[in-house]
């Protein structure tokens, strides 16, 4: 057991390293999209093409109702479907959902756009829908 100790002391000071963002997506994201953010194929997609959702009218709307509204339905993502379905995380405040944001955008996507706000998924938490809406309200991706 002294063995491990200094592991585990490590292990604890790693994990009080990591953004709020990246706490966020450990907890709640992580076991569907994966520590990478590659997805699951056929059920989860990756997370890597967001900066492209992102840039797009009405893109960043859209990633703040599928955090808050969740997904379900058929997701073609760079020519590859996925059919998983995504829970809402409606339980999450605003400013956690725009860390967890933030976390994936600059993480997996490599997103320079500006960061979401707390204002931003106020704003969309005051539109509810259902996950089928959610997948219909996305935008063209170039």
């Amino acid at each position: 057991m002294r063995r491990l100790l200094p592991f585990i002391f490590l292990a604890g000071l790693f994990a009080l390293g990591q953004s709020p963002g990246a706490k966020l997506y450990s907890a709640n994201c992580q076991s569907c999209h994966q520590a990478t953010g590659q997805g699951i194929p056929g059920a989860f997609p990756p997370l890597t093409h967001l900066d492209k959702v992102v840039q797009a009218k009405g893109g960043r709307e859209y990633l703040i109702r599928v955090v808050l509204y969740g997904l379900q339905g058929p997701l073609t993502v760079e020519g590859k479907t996925y059919n998983g379905v995504m829970p809402p995380f409606r339980q999450l405040k605003d400013e956690e959902v725009a860390n967890l944001l933030n976390h994936v955008l600059a993480t997996f996507a490599k997103s320079k756009a500006k960061p979401i706000t707390a204002q931003e998924v106020k704003a969309q938490r005051a539109k509810p829908l259902s996950p089928q809406e959610v997948l219909k309200s996305r935008p063209p991706v170039k």
